[in-house]
């Protein structure tokens, strides 16, 4: 072996030497974060639940919310969306289980990128909402969809027949189109959630008829539009949100904010390895576009 074989052996040994040390310190630091986030804590805290994504019911999400209410430690609740939404009865089940905390301490939400739909429920569910002047909220409504491929079925030569109890049974069904009567009974059950929701909205923000009636068209709000509408009440992020907590309950800015979690606990640390030190370092994902998005190369 040449001279420069084995220089460049020696130069190879001590760049893997230098990558495996620097993951080891990583994993080290991220863990070390982790543990003071979300390890075993006593002290008086603000308790910072996030929901982020598609919001579905979560027992135990929902017991983690409402033990915040009867733990002593936690002097204050804050709620950080960034959520389209989700389905109804899963932002429901979230918004009554914050409200439960709000009988007995202050909470304060924070919109972040979207809080949408069932985001805004969750949202709605705080004294006190702050969103940043981009972030997407709104759309106030209820959708139901479905698709019907009877067309291309009988293209294909396939006939689907069933029995059933009644004529509402098992409807819609993508196998047969919709008649007058299913539709009207998936018309008032979009009817009547909307209703609910609406509803909500005009209790939570004090509107009146006419305007809850502007707002609760479906359409989306930027921070800036929601404020105007007196859909959120302050613009901003986390810090804007402290800063009301401490203006209007005391609750000073330097006090500590912990993490609310649910589940096992070695399924946490895990994610939270996978998501902070792969997810951060390796990640090759490209941007998504939940909302509007001010970047000159997305990729």
């Amino acid at each position: 072996m040449d001279v420069d074989a084995i220089l460049d052996r020696r130069r190879l040994k001590r760049r893997l030497t230098f990558w495996r040390l620097a993951a080891v310190l990583a994993a080290v630091a991220l863990v070390m974060v982790v543990a003071r986030l979300y390890g075993p804590y006593d002290g008086a805290h603000v308790a910072r639940l996030t929901i982020d994504g598609f919001i579905q019911e979560d027992p135990e999400r929902e017991a983690a919310i409402r033990a915040a209410a009867a733990d002593p430690d936690v002097r204050a609740l804050l709620v950080r969306v960034n959520s389209p939404g989700g389905t109804t009865t899963g932002s429901e089940e979230v918004f009554h289980a914050i409200r439960h905390v709000a009988e007995r301490k202050p909470v304060v939400a924070v919109i972040g990128t979207m809080g949408a739909s069932g985001g805004y429920i969750v949202a709605l569910a705080a004294d006190h909402i702050v969103a940043r002047e981009t972030s997407t909220t709104g759309s106030i409504g209820v959708l139901f969809q479905t698709a019907e491929f009877s067309g291309l079925l009988e293209k294909l030569g396939v006939r689907s027949e069933s029995l059933k109890s009644s004529p509402l049974k098992g409807e819609p069904s993508p196998l047969a189109p919709m008649s007058d009567e299913v539709r009207e009974a998936m018309r008032a059950m979009v009817a009547d959630s909307y209703d609910w929701f609406a509803t909500l909205v005009q209790e939570r923000r004090g509107f009146d008829d006419a305007q809850t009636r502007l707002v609760a068209d479906g359409r989306i709000f930027t921070g800036r539009q929601a404020r105007q509408n007196r859909l959120i009440d302050a613009l901003g992020g986390e810090p804007t949100a402290r800063h009301w907590l401490q203006a209007e309950h005391g609750i000073p800015l330097e006090m500590d904010t912990r993490e609310l979690t649910w589940g096992d606990e070695e399924e946490q640390i895990a994610a939270l390895l996978m998501h902070g030190l792969a997810g951060k370092l390796f990640s090759d994902k490209p941007l998504t576009l939940d909302g509007l998005i001010s970047v000159w190369h997305p990729r």
